[in-house]
């Protein structure tokens, strides 16, 4: 678990990271380098589930890379999956990091919404329905590992 007080926002309990995959995490079905380790440091703060309509067919191979939790959900209709794994799992305690369309109302339903710009891009909806917006998945994550960050972006 994570508590922040965030001057001009106040406080903000996370417990779990949702993740989108494609683009996110990976990057053509393939991990992108160091988010594994990543990954495992933040897994020991907060609980962290990737979710994917598995695209590329790699889920398998990403779960044992990644050593977490991956949902799958059926391809059609990703946004209003991605949104009721994200109210299952507790959007008032969930933050949610993503870059494409059928990621914007998970960003903004999420306690903390955190768009990511990387190599595949983003899609504006995601970039605006997101709190905060980063250039890599693990400047998203470096934010949760170093909470003094996260307040610093987040304060008013």
């Amino acid at each position: 678990m994570l508590t922040l007080d965030i001057p001009g926002r106040g406080a903000l309990t996370l417990e779990t990271v949702l993740l989108d995959v494609n683009g996110t995490i990976a990057e053509g079905g393939a991990l992108i380098d160091g988010v594994s380790e990543v990954l495992a440091g933040l897994s020991e703060r907060l609980r962290v589930v990737a979710v994917t309509a598995d695209t590329h067919g790699t889920v398998h191979t990403l779960r044992e890379a990644a050593g977490i939790e991956i949902r799958v959900i059926e391809r059609g209709g990703e946004a209003e999956q991605k949104l009721a794994l994200l109210e299952s799992l507790g959007a008032q305690s969930t933050v949610a990091i993503g870059n494409g369309s059928n990621d914007a109302l998970m960003l903004a339903s999420a306690a903390l919404g955190i768009a990511v710009i990387g190599g595949e891009g983003a899609s504006l909806r995601a970039v605006q329905s997101a709190d905060i917006v980063v250039t890599d998945v693990r400047h998203a994550l470096g934010l949760l590992r170093d909470p003094g960050r996260l307040i610093a972006t987040l304060r008013t």
